[in-house]
């Protein structure tokens, strides 16, 4: 809650104006991060967060892309952790984010047939 989500939501633009240049090289790196999560074994008690599609985990519809939390054999193979408690609020904009996200699948779907 507060200044975090809408910090999250602009750090492409915080990083352009102090930097002066494009947050490509960012979005870069968390994407190599991200492969490293994948071809790694996640540590005993730990997780990464990482767009999958959705197997109904959480209450997100079967199939939707959707963040999750997850971990990684080191083998490629990947599982969903399941049972994280989540408060009112994380429910909230996980549903409101559910919603667009089925927004924008309507409006592509028939691209997808």
């Amino acid at each position: 809650r507060g200044p975090f989500i809408e910090t999250v939501q602009k750090r492409g633009a915080a990083i352009i104006a102090a930097r002066g240049l494009s947050s490509a090289m960012s979005a870069a790196n968390a994407a190599l991060d991200h492969v490293r999560s994948f071809l790694n074994k996640t540590p005993d008690g730990d997780w990464f967060s990482a767009v999958i599609p959705s197997d109904g985990s959480y209450g997100i519809d079967e199939g939707l892309m959707f963040s999750f939390p997850v971990t990684s054999d080191g083998n490629g193979n990947w599982s969903i952790v399941q049972g994280l408690p989540l408060s009112d609020f994380a429910r909230g904009k996980i549903a409101v984010t559910q919603d667009e996200l089925r927004e924008e699948k309507a409006v592509i779907a028939d691209l997808l047939k």
